[in-house]
């Protein structure tokens, strides 16, 4: 079976992330897709995240009844930060049968150096990278694939921005999404 991973913070997931992993489930030889929640990505601040845990619960909520994509909390028993390379090792010996490729947007290409042994990540995982506005691929590494997927100008901070102003976030995240946010709160008080 070949899953995709689509890692992300997903503070809180929107229909961006839901038309990426659904088009790369749709347009693609991956058999599944699967939202990995980083409880802490090295490179952003945590002080800004939601609980995990009600970010899994968030996921969930937005896939339900998808067999396609999949909500995974792997990184949860992971040590923290969240790096790629242990999660994707940690993954290979868990799912011997599986092969993984890792879905990016092309910003996060861009900052591939800066991942923790990005080289062997490389050499030894595929890659879709959806493009970006603003973030042109210039070169191609062996192992990358590039996608032309459908893509929205919409963000989690500006959800996050949007839900603090009091503004609707109607239209941008599931509708089961806004009501678990509505009814706890989320993001009313800071976590931009």
């Amino acid at each position: 079976m070949k899953i995709g991973l689509y890692f992300g913070s997903f503070n809180p997931i929107h229909v961006g992330h839901l038309i990426i992993g659904s088009f790369v489930a749709n347009n693609t030889d991956v058999d599944q897709v699967w939202f990995i929640i980083s409880p802490h990505n090295p490179l952003k601040k945590s002080s800004t995240l939601l609980n995990e845990y009600h970010r899994l619960h968030l996921v969930q909520l937005a896939i339900e009844n998808d067999k396609q994509l999949k909500a995974s909390d792997i990184e949860f028993k992971l040590p923290r930060p969240s790096f790629t390379i242990d999660t994707l090792t940690y993954l290979a010996e868990k799912y011997p049968t599986y092969s993984f490729t890792i879905i990016i947007g092309s910003d996060s290409l861009q900052n591939l150096p800066k991942w923790k042994n990005y080289e062997l990540l490389l050499k030894h995982f595929s890659f879709y990278v959806y493009v970006r506005p603003g973030f042109e691929i210039t070169r191609v590494e062996e192992n990358v694939q590039i996608l032309k997927a459908p893509l929205l100008e919409l963000s989690s901070t500006s959800i996050r921005q949007a839900i603090k102003s009091g503004k609707s976030i109607r239209y941008l995240v599931p509708e089961k999404v806004q009501a678990e946010i509505e009814k706890n709160g989320y993001y009313k008080n800071g976590l931009l």
